[in-house]
């Protein structure tokens, strides 16, 4: 038996590098044996929530994580834009390089509104619900009138 017929069960005490092998269950079809590398341009979304969400898949942060991270972005724009929520960075008015979506939302929440909402940049930030109405609060407190009706009326559903 050569080494890519054997099967590698996922073993959730493993740290796994980019070199080592996995086999995974495939919807309709036979087990697939691929290393780590491999499986990060196979299917980068099931590898990302096997660390992230189950917890299942420890990775090296350096060798697989990095690389994930940009498979993902190119794979699959909205996952990506989902899981990076205000981590993702954006050209902002007043900063010159791109900034962390996180730091204008933070000590900006005017203009960050008026930017996100109003400047229709809805498509570059996703925003949870929890960050939504941590959003519309702030900005609600300090400048009701710049607000959309709709915010507003988000705003009383809690």
């Amino acid at each position: 038996m050569t080494e890519i017929e054997q099967t590698f069960p996922l073993d959730p005490e493993k740290v796994y590098f980019s070199m080592d092998f996995l086999t995974l269950e495939i919807e309709g079809e036979e087990p697939k044996t691929l290393r780590i590398g491999s499986w990060l341009n196979y299917d980068p979304v099931r590898i990302h929530k096997l660390i992230v969400k189950d917890k299942v898949l420890k990775v090296d942060e350096f060798e697989v994580m990095s690389p994930l991270m940009s498979k993902l972005r190119r794979a699959d724009p909205a996952y990506y834009k989902r899981i990076m929520g205000l981590k993702v960075n954006i050209d902002f008015p007043g900063y010159p390089n791109g900034v962390v979506a996180k730091i204008p939302f933070e000590d900006e929440p005017i203009a960050f509104y008026k930017w996100w909402r109003k400047g229709k940049n809805e498509e570059k930030v996703y925003l949870s619900v929890v960050n939504m109405f941590k959003l519309f609060q702030k900005v609600s407190l300090m400048d009701k009138k710049v607000m959309l009706k709709k915010d507003l009326d988000f705003l009383k559903t809690f």
